[in-house]
């Protein structure tokens, strides 16, 4: 996880001149291991050499997952960790509007205009699901199945409709696929949907400003899935051929070793 947040704090660095405040959160889950003090400390040292205003906060969510967990959905096939963002709202420190990213989400383009939208009345901006569209819905006359990779949340808006508050009672009681995203979706009354540019999970184009690095299917020499993330660097050129983070990704190269201690 912790090589993810480096390279999408990076990116997210290099396409903004506002000052960003990065909210880390973890848990203390037993058989993974938390993002730690000390990775977080460095990280904020990494963005206070972009913009001195820029700031990194760890919030450990340990204490309001462990008093409602989602029983039904520990031991999916993804970790725990997926489900931490349904706890938002039962954390006072962070910000009524809040850009959520994935670890394997890396900025393009800027963002800003994105994020500062009006969200008078909406719980949660976010780009429907590039195959989950069309095997999931809510209206059947309609794509609306939406991706939880990246979502641009109205924290004030959910904590008056409950919306986490309910997703987190289904993660508890029903067993589901990809919890999180699936609970968000079948309980959320008033989403926005975002055109694909930001959560671009297959091919980028020339206007991708978040991209997301998802499993894909491949039709040859057979078809398989593929799953490459940032971090893998060989595999970024060798199996997606994509050259375009290189120096997002040599920067990496270089800091990961100190992160890591």
């Amino acid at each position: 996880m912790q090589d993810g947040l480096l390279i999408s704090m990076l990116s997210l660095l290099k396409h903004t001149h506002e000052p960003l405040h990065l909210y880390i959160l973890t848990a203390r889950i037993k058989g993974f291991a938390p993002v730690s003090q000390a990775t977080a400390d460095f990280l904020q040292t990494q963005a206070q050499l972009v913009d001195a205003r820029h700031q990194v906060t760890r919030i450990d969510a340990t204490t309001v997952f462990e008093a409602d967990p989602p029983t039904a959905n520990m031991e999916t096939i993804f970790t725990p960790y997926c489900m931490l963002r349904l706890y938002a709202d039962l954390i006072p420190q962070l910000p009524d509007r809040l850009l959520y990213l994935d670890t394997d989400v890396i900025a393009r383009r800027r963002f800003g205009q994105f994020y500062h939208q009006d969200l008078a009345g909406v719980e949660f901006v976010g780009v429907l699901d590039h195959y989950g569209k069309w095997f999931f819905h809510h209206e059947m006359a309609t794509f609306d199945y939406l991706n939880s990779g990246m979502l641009l949340l109205n924290l004030k808006q959910i904590r008056l409709t409950g919306l986490f508050e309910q997703c987190r009672k289904r993660c508890a009681t029903q067993k589901m696929f990809m919890p999180d995203q699936s609970a968000l979706n079948k309980l959320a009354v008033v989403k926005v949907i975002a055109p694909r540019r930001f959560n671009e999970q297959r091919k980028r184009h020339a206007n991708t400003v978040f991209q997301h690095f998802t499993t894909s299917f491949r039709l040859f020499p057979w078809i398989h899935t593929l799953t490459v993330k940032p971090w893998q660097v060989q595999a970024m050129h060798d199996q997606l051929h994509l050259h375009d983070y290189d120096d997002l990704l040599n920067t990496y190269s270089r800091l990961a070793p100190m992160m890591k201690g």
